[in-house]
């Protein structure tokens, strides 16, 4: 296949790490991005004008107003003595949409010096292009590693040699022609930057999200722009609404009625000056009536709209969820929601109540505040310990000064989503509140793609802790919803047998809506192994092929993680499945050896790896081989916790929570270096083979001798003649595991 546009232009560089980056900026974008852009498009140096001053036809500056301000745009683009575009570069930490920045440009195009019909910016992550004669809205915007599907639309619109002017172009999703959905690679570990998108952070507070960059990450990975991308446990709604942030359409399906109105009320689509206008009424009649003396509390809690008193889960301090907050927080809070309920528009309403609902998470007796931390910075115990636990000393905040942050939040959040999330795209997003086990409502093979983060096991009971919401929400939770709702223990006290039955009847569903040759990312995070086993042998029976699993982490620790370090995980690993029609099968190796001998020497590889392992990378690397090399299913009959096997066998770091081979000690499973080297070359290349990835001999050293360092050091012959047991040529320098039989004889003698 020939190569793509994105690496004719700019070759292998990474745009997620730019942001990152803090060497390349605008003049990087300029010279990296741009100019090969402009060049692919046709245009040349005489082409292309660079930091023309211009003075603006208005305006001037001084005590007499007499000198003039000037105007620079980075590039005009030139036909024919005639401007045909401008261009701005920006920083890429830069926001293209900024209502500055793009005011900023228009004002380039519009000049009379220029008077083009388009202008453009770019940040070196995203490119967008709006009419000048249009209203504030792009006609085009996309992310540029993803250019390969949006050439021929920019070319239509800004190659030198097809350029019109005047010309009307309504934007329609491209289709790369030469995409090969099985050719997909995994993608490696995403730097996490889970608060950088104000569309999810910052609105309303929830019991996870997966981070917006990997999500999107895996979409574009996966997925063609207008492909349909499905979350049957959706939760805030991350996968579908950045499945439209990338032109996809997207599906978020959850159990909790709170999670379905966070994500409904999100993409809603309101004027933002009706807003604005709403929330100042708000304010002035509430600032006029607050309740605050005894009287006036006592009259306002008969006369507002006060929370359900729906029972709490066993081990909350209090048994309903009125108790929740104090007569005073109930009165105030009881009135705020009487004016929101009085305003005409529906769409403005519901946003309102999106930021009445986000401001509980702060205005309650559970509010945990911060002592090392500014007000109102702090949690509800909801999010900070899973269980409604009534802070020691509570906290009294001002209601409508932090409803006030609740606008501007909420404000922000609508930026970002306005341009893939308006009324020409509402169609693209559907919202439905149902059980993963039951997907009815959706064709069988007509989603293109799954990425989906379910509950793990005993973590959460979703339904249970968002009673405080639904209570004030009005949103009832039935017995039907609780009988579906895939967790183990809440106060239903389900089974692990009722929690792996729910899970294994949701990822038949998923297979049965998926079509052919698509795949599907299931986020996991979970020290017992059975519960991967359930995962991949649902996975298999059902149809789907096993292909890899991606370690990642997912932004900062949770408080329960540094509370409990040994028995939270604060990463996961990302398991990926395609669906094709002869899938293969994992195979199960015939160790001869010890399950004690193979964990430790997973274990001590890992360690000796990264010189120092964490918790989660030890568990991923002992669920990854078990998954890689068949013996998951005698995994997970033996060890449940790892806890004791680390603390007795190796040091720990406190302070850095990382695992150390002990003092003056070696590998302590003894093994032959023969044995050990056929250990991890077996599971490198089944790694390698499923995600399609051919693999040199010098790669293949690289991998295997840092995990063979704290014992005695092979040379490069004794690894070669291994390989050669296990292993054969594939081209002139590439190495595949032979094919032979069903099953692999993993450690028997050499």
């Amino acid at each position: 296949m020939a190569d793509s546009i994105k690496e004719i232009l700019w070759g292998n560089l990474d745009f997620r790490g730019l942001k990152d980056n803090h060497e390349f900026k605008e003049d990087s974008v300029r010279e990296v991005i741009i100019l090969p852009l402009l060049k692919f498009l046709g245009y040349g140096e005489n082409n292309i004008v660079r930091s023309l001053t211009l003075q603006h036809p208005f305006l001037k500056i001084g005590s007499n107003k007499k000198y003039p301000i000037h105007l620079v745009p980075d590039y005009i683009l030139r036909i024919e003595n005639r401007y045909a575009w401008v261009l701005d570069a920006k920083g890429p930490r830069e926001n293209l949409l900024d209502e500055d920045y793009v005011g900023q440009v228009y004002s380039y195009a519009v000049h009379p010096e220029i008077r083009s019909n388009y202008f453009a910016l770019c940040n070196g992550i995203e490119f967008s292009l709006y009419r000048t004669d249009g209203n504030n809205e792009p006609i085009l915007f996309f992310q540029l590693d993803e250019i390969d599907f949006y050439i021929d639309k920019l070319k239509n619109l800004l190659s030198s040699n097809s350029f019109q002017i005047g010309k009307q172009v309504v934007y329609e999703s491209t289709r790369k022609s030469d995409f090969d959905y099985l050719k997909q690679r995994l993608p490696g570990e995403v730097i996490a930057h889970k608060q950088t998108a104000k569309r999810h952070f910052g609105v309303h507070g929830y019991f996870t999200k997966q981070s917006w960059d990997i999500v999107q990450t895996y979409i574009k990975n996966f997925t063609l722009p207008g492909d349909v991308v499905l979350d049957p446990f959706g939760g805030s709604g991350v996968t579908a609404i950045e499945a439209l942030m990338t032109n996809r359409q997207g599906i978020n399906v959850d159990i909790n009625p709170m999670a379905i109105f966070m994500v409904d009320a999100l993409t809603t689509c309101v004027n933002q000056q009706e807003l604005i206008t709403a929330f100042n009424e708000i304010k002035t009649k509430y600032l006029k009536k607050e309740p605050k003396t005894d009287e006036e509390i006592k009259e306002a809690l008969q006369n507002y709209p006060q929370p359900k008193p729906i029972k709490l889960a066993r081990g909350s301090d209090v048994p309903t969820a009125d108790l929740l907050f104090s007569d005073k927080q109930k009165a105030q809070l009881g009135l705020l929601k009487h004016l929101i309920l009085k305003q005409k528009s529906d769409s403005v309403r519901k946003t309102l109540m999106l930021m009445f609902s986000g401001l509980l998470t702060k205005i309650n007796l559970t509010y945990h505040q911060s002592s090392d931390r500014s007000e109102g910075r702090g949690n509800a115990s909801a999010f900070a310990y899973y269980r409604y636990r009534i802070a020691p000393h509570p906290v009294e905040l001002e209601v409508m000064k932090y409803y006030e942050i609740r606008l501007k939040k909420i404000l922000e959040a609508k930026k970002e989503l306005r341009y893939y999330i308006n009324e020409q795209t509402s169609d693209h997003l559907k919202i439905v509140k149902g059980s993963a086990t039951d997907l009815h409502f959706i064709p069988s093979e007509s989603i293109d793609y799954i990425y989906t983060d379910p509950p793990y096991g005993a973590k959460i009971p979703y339904l249970d802790l968002s009673a405080m919401w639904n209570a004030w929400l009005d949103l009832d939770v039935t017995e039907e919803d609780f009988k579906n709702e895939a967790i183990e223990g809440g106060d239903h006290s389900k089974t692990k047998k009722e929690y792996n039955t729910l899970i294994a009847k949701s990822i038949q569903e998923m297979y049965r809506v998926l079509k052919f040759d698509r795949w599907m990312s299931f986020v996991f995070a979970h020290k017992d192994p059975e519960f991967w086993h359930l995962i991949i042998d649902t996975a298999e029976r059902c149809g789907f092929e096993y292909v890899g699993a991606v370690p990642q982490k997912n932004g900062q620790s949770s408080f329960k993680k540094r509370q409990h370090p040994f028995t939270v995980l604060s990463g996961q690993l990302i398991i990926n499945f395609k669906k094709v029609r002869n899938p293969k099968a994992i195979m199960k190796a015939h160790l001869g050896m010890e399950m004690a001998d193979v964990v430790m020497q997973t274990i001590e590889g890992v360690i000796a790896k990264n010189n120092g392992a964490t918790l989660e990378q030890i568990n991923d690397e002992l669920i990854v081989k078990g998954l890689e090399l068949g013996f998951l299913d005698l995994l997970k009959k033996e060890y449940t916790d790892l806890t004791p096997i680390l603390m007795n066998n190796f040091d720990y770091d406190e302070q850095n929570e990382t695992f150390y081979i002990r003092k003056n000690t070696k590998f302590a499973t003894h093994i032959d270096v023969k044995l050990r080297i056929k250990y991890f070359l077996t599971s490198f290349l089944r790694r390698m083979e499923r995600e399609n990835k051919p693999v040199t001999f010098d790669e293949i050293i690289l991998e295997v001798i840092p995990l063979l360092k704290n014992g005695t050091t092979p040379e490069n012959q004794t690894i070669l003649s291994v390989l050669e047991d296990i292993g054969q040529r594939s081209g002139d320098n590439y190495w595949t595991l032979k094919k032979s039989g069903t099953q692999l004889e993993l450690f028997s003698q050499l």
